[in-house]
């Protein structure tokens, strides 16, 4: 929060009107998207988390399934004692066109793992879900010239109407009606006038020391994600994390804490640049506190931009960002883990991929888009998976313990997010806003592991997929999606232009 003036009256003035932006774990997508089971009811939820930390989040609930009459929402902490207090809950406001479509404001009041309680009530009964949200800010916004030009004004007629007061007082105040003041009086309200001026440009000097000192300590609270360092030796890659520096004291900065999510500490895609011709979602291995390690299946050379989703134990999920080369010559390669998957697609350069993507066995991933894309609007993607014969396909398997994953990137590298059938927001951080409703959740097991059973099957007819995702800008994406039949796990890829 730094004034767009180191000194002066205008850093004061600024302390009213500054905004900032908050950090979302993915990649510049702070909105978090979430399809919530609600005992008989079915939420779409969309909570747009606010530009200014504490800020209000505005949230967005489309109900389907049984019939809802009333929504109410609480903000509270993931984790910690606060969590186990919540305030008053708030009634979210029904839309008078559409009566299955809700809406509230809430205050996000401190930086970290969030969640958003809903407590839903119809003639089915009442039911409580929550949908965990991370909050952090990221950077300052400098203030408007022109407003900073129109408050300095105002700053220093104030100043001076001040010391006219001060100067008239003194002038004045004794003086019988119609008596003029004497040169001794003019005198003394002259140095009255300085004084004051004095005065006052003491305390805005010490606003603005204050100002500076307050700006200082709020930096230390913006948002950096850890650091992470790859080295590749052989065929081995090693993934070194570090703090972004040594006085970060933030709780989610432990490169030491981090939990299971699908049955892994780290889901790390691995996306060739410039062409995003090659995609590999991988899972390296905690070896050691900050040090993930994973010997690469081959990869074609050239530069990949690294995006490793980690959650923390307070809930608080990151993407750590970095770029790996792979050279032209590499040792022999292992092969994938079974979680593993990986797709080549031609480069984005060329005309943009349809809606069929054909996969290496002849089985086809379909993606039954909208009509048209725009940003920072929620959609429902659906994804299908069919045989060669073109039927759907009929071996489908839970992949990681979800009907599939899918990442959507855009282009300039400037948007990452990994999503999953239930939304956006990292499944441990749901597993633990939701410790006693595993039935809200019907596709996830025990927390531990994170995978199904040996032997488990979809549903019957699942070779569909949903993902909840709203794109944050305007641009080009390509999106990947991952489903499972048999033991092969399959990567469809598409492009989406979003206007």
């Amino acid at each position: 929060m730094k004034s767009t003036h180191p000194r002066g009256l205008l850093a004061l003035l600024l302390l009213l009107f500054v905004a900032l932006q908050t950090a979302h774990a993915h990649v510049g997508s702070k909105d978090v998207f979430e399809q919530a089971t609600v005992g008989p009811y079915q939420l779409f939820v969309t909570i747009r988390m606010p530009n200014v930390i504490p800020g209000a989040a505005v949230v967005e609930v489309r109900s389907t399934g049984a019939s809802v009459t009333g929504i109410h929402l609480t903000p509270l902490p993931l984790t910690g004692e606060a969590s186990k207090h919540p305030p008053t809950s708030d009634a979210m406001k029904v839309s008078a066109e559409d009566p299955a479509f809700y809406t509230a404001s809430i205050w996000i009041m401190a930086s970290g793992s969030w969640q958003v309680r809903f407590d839903v009530s119809g003639p089915s009964g009442e039911h409580t879900t929550s949908v965990p949200v991370p909050a952090m800010p990221i950077s300052t916004l400098r203030m408007d010239r022109a407003l900073g030009s129109i408050l300095a004004a105002l700053g220093l007629f104030l100043v001076l109407s001040m010391a006219g007061v001060v100067a008239a007082a003194v002038r004045e105040a004794r003086l019988q009606p119609g008596q003029q003041p004497d040169a001794s009086r003019r005198r003394r309200a002259l140095i009255a006038m300085g004084c004051s001026l004095a005065v006052m440009a003491l305390f805005v000097y010490g606003g603005v020391k204050w100002w500076n000192v307050e700006a200082a300590g709020y930096d230390q609270n913006i948002y950096r994600p850890l650091q992470i360092t790859p080295v590749l030796q052989g065929n081995l890659l090693d993934l070194n994390i570090q703090p972004y520096n040594s006085e970060d004291t933030r709780r989610v900065r432990s490169n030491n804490d981090f939990i299971p999510d699908h049955g892994h500490l780290m889901h790390l895609y691995a996306i060739r640049q410039p062409g995003m011709d090659a995609v590999y979602h991988l899972h390296p291995t905690l070896v050691a506190a900050g040090d993930f390690r994973l010997a690469l299946p081959a990869m074609p050379p050239g530069t990949y931009t690294l995006y490793g989703d980690v959650v923390h134990a307070s809930g608080f999920p990151e993407t750590l960002v970095s770029t790996l080369t792979i050279p032209e010559e590499m040792p022999p390669s292992t092969h994938p883990g079974p979680d593993d998957a990986s797709a080549q697609a031609p480069a984005i350069s060329a005309a943009p991929l349809g809606k069929s993507f054909p996969l290496p066995d002849h089985y086809t991933m379909i993606w039954d888009a909208p009509a048209d894309l725009t940003a920072s609007t929620p959609y429902s993607f659906h994804f299908r998976l069919l045989a060669p014969d073109g039927s759907p396909a009929p071996d489908m398997q839970p992949y990681m313990g979800m009907a599939g994953h899918a990442a959507f990137v855009k282009t300039d590298a400037s948007v990452f997010a990994h999503v999953h059938p239930e939304g956006s927001a990292a499944m441990a951080a749901v597993m633990l806003a939701n410790p006693a409703a595993p039935d809200s959740m019907p596709d996830m097991p025990e927390m531990t592991g994170m995978s199904h059973p040996p032997g488990a099957v979809q549903k019957p007819g699942a070779n569909a997929v949903d993902f909840p995702y709203g794109f944050p800008t305007p641009g080009h994406y390509r999106i990947f999606v991952q489903m499972k039949h048999n033991t092969t796990v399959e990567t469809g890829v598409f492009d989406a232009v979003v206007q």
